[in-house]
């Protein structure tokens, strides 16, 4: 007699990959890259690409709330669960009580298939079938979480955040601004394209793309933003990608680049430009006629810089591998030698919560502090290789106002040559999408001007005085962009 073992569940790979993602990002890896990996690793359908992404960052996103839940429903709290059992239930958690049109019986039965093939977690597998059982009864029954009196506690766990960040947000919005920038951070981001107008329009890659079935809309106040909805598959094969007719980039990330006012003959300097959106912007407001140097620390990144360029047709940018705050010294002939700079610095990305889920767990009120003197030493590094007259653009994807507000009002007491023109900040709960602050060319009189900017909200991409950090993104041109 042969005996055949049983079919795996249905949809058992996607919520495997997505369960790695979690592992992954537990262990310190960034979700963006993780995710990124275990797409290019296996060739899913865009339906199973769309639902790893939604496992793996919904799950990331709800860690508190699904956290409070096996509280609530297991035997053991879930922070003194086995890791992998604690995620493997945060997958199956999520489907059921946070997602709609999963079948309850897709939730469970691949969770248990999963504990039973996995090597150390077979013996808990019944535990896993008990708990989301569980979860199934309570939701039935309308069981709701009670939530904490104390109010940054209550809007920390409503939404999902950590304690300390909603304490900030209520000392700096009030009760009723921190609940709405608490809701914020959860919104799904949209997909912003941005047009290649050396190559196309707006109005021909909205042409190309209605004809091969994807929708997309002009963004208000975002000349060269076309907004996607309802993509699914990888963008990479999409009209128009390898022509260079667009690249993904969010729209709070498209008005920086004009703060800087670039002019053909200019000579700009991009001092953190990896993946290099921004540089390929600046490059394609002169019409590719400047001289542009984007700088970055790492020499693998700046790779994706030049693949970027190349895809876009763009034949000005020159990229370097240094760090940009020793320019000076390493290049002492670039003294007042820019006419234009970007500082897009590195950041606690508390702007970027909607779009990189993972930060709100990662970012501690000590590793902001540790940020601070890199903001500063970028600063004061790039100051004296502004030319006279011209104009520099500070950039976070921050809502702290010390690594913003604080640290440009301390670069107008240690130089107080430039001079702040106008100063303006949005939240991620303004639909408009932008905060930004502008240091234009100074009057008679003055030798700089400084002009920093800043873009953005969580469900985009940069934020308040601008920006975005150091670290490798997988959100790039020649990356697949996430949900």
């Amino acid at each position: 007699m042969v005996l055949l073992s049983a079919p795996a569940p249905i949809g058992l790979l996607p919520r495997r990959l997505a369960w790695d993602v979690l592992q992954a990002v537990a262990a310190g890896a960034y979700a963006d890259v993780a995710l990124e990996r275990v797409l290019r690793e296996r060739d899913l359908k865009p339906s199973d690409r769309g639902l790893v992404t939604e496992l793996a960052y919904g799950a990331i996103r709800q860690r508190r709330t699904l956290d409070a839940w096996l509280d609530r429903l297991g035997k053991v709290p879930a922070l003194k669960q086995p890791p992998k059992l604690r995620w493997l239930l945060h997958v199956g958690l999520y489907q059921l009580l946070l997602m709609e049109r999963i079948p309850d019986s897709a939730a469970v039965n691949t969770a248990v298939e999963l504990a039973k093939s996995s090597k150390g977690l077979a013996r808990l597998a019944p535990v896993v079938n008990g708990v989301l059982r569980a979860a199934l009864r309570a939701r039935e029954a309308g069981e709701t979480l009670q939530l904490p009196n104390n109010l940054p506690a209550q809007l920390a766990q409503a939404h999902s955040l950590p304690d300390w960040f909603t304490q900030l947000l209520i000392e700096w919005r009030g009760a009723e601004g921190a609940a709405a920038v608490a809701s914020a951070c959860n919104r799904v981001p949209d997909l912003d394209l941005r047009v290649n107008r050396l190559r196309s329009s707006p109005a021909q890659v909205q042409q190309d793309l209605a004809a091969a079935g994807i929708s997309s809309e002009p963004i208000v106040d975002c000349p060269d933003g076309l907004r996607i909805s309802g993509h699914s598959g990888d963008l990479r094969d999409w009209p128009g990608y390898s022509e260079g007719y667009w690249c993904v980039q969010d729209c709070s990330a498209q008005s920086i680049a004009p703060l800087l006012d670039p002019q053909p003959g200019d000579r700009i300097l991009d001092a953190c430009a990896a993946p290099g959106g921004k540089a390929t912007h600046v490059a394609e407001l002169v019409g590719d006629q400047a001289e542009i140097w984007a700088v970055d620390r790492s020499p693998g990144r700046l790779k994706r810089v030049a693949a970027n360029a190349a895809r876009l047709g763009l034949a000005s940018i020159h990229a370097l591998a240094a760090d940009a705050a020793n320019l000076l010294e390493e290049r002492p002939q670039w003294r007042e030698s820019f006419q234009r700079i970007l500082i897009d610095a590195p950041c606690s990305g508390l702007g970027t919560l909607a779009r990189h889920p993972d930060a709100r767990w990662r970012v501690t009120p000590e590793s902001i502090r540790g940020l601070l003197p890199q903001q500063q030493a970028l600063l004061d590094g790039l100051v004296p290789l502004l030319a006279p007259a011209g104009a520099l653009v500070y950039a976070t994807c921050t809502i702290h106002p010390d690594e913003n507000q604080a640290q440009v009002q301390a670069l107008l007491k240690r130089h107080p040559m430039l001079r702040l023109e106008q100063e303006s900040q949005l939240w991620p709960d303004q639909v408009s999408g932008g905060g930004w602050v502008l240091f234009s060319p100074a009057s008679a009189g003055l030798e700089h001007g400084i002009n920093p900017g800043s873009i953005g909200v969580p469900g985009d991409q940069r934020f308040s005085q601008g920006n975005c950090p150091s670290r490798d993104r997988a959100l790039a041109e020649a990356e697949v962009p996430r949900a």
